[in-house]
């Protein structure tokens, strides 16, 4: 749908420009957005350009030949729900919204750290 209605609104200045549905779903939307999924991030980067606003964070499993259950891939990978919600915490935080120290609790109490190795390097 974003894709069409882009390609529509460039070869038709003159008609009516058509709003994508995702775009009409998110307008006045002012927070954080978080999505993770269990491909790669690239994914879930299709619909950036998209977005009514920049505060998009994408979570994926990117790297490869990991074999175990789907509970421990997601927490290897960062995109268990303990990583969801300190994304979208983090992304509080860049918007002002949530002060450093609040954002270090939070990441004690979910469990993360920060010394772990980026899961596609691992």
């Amino acid at each position: 749908d974003a894709s069409d209605a882009t390609r529509y609104n460039r070869l038709n200045p003159e008609a009516d420009q058509r709003i994508p549905w995702v775009e009409q779903c998110l307008e006045g939307h002012e927070g954080p957005l978080v999505a993770a999924t269990d491909y790669v991030r690239t994914y879930a980067e299709q619909i950036r350009p998209y977005l009514p606003q920049s505060n998009y964070t994408v979570l994926g499993t990117d790297g490869f030949g990991r074999s175990d259950t789907r509970q421990n891939l997601r927490r290897f990978f960062e995109v268990d729900s303990s990583n969801v919600v300190y994304a979208a915490l983090h992304a509080l935080h860049r918007q002002g919204d949530l002060s450093v120290d609040d954002l270090v609790k939070a990441r004690k109490k979910l469990g993360l750290n920060p010394d772990k190795s980026n899961p596609m390097k691992s």
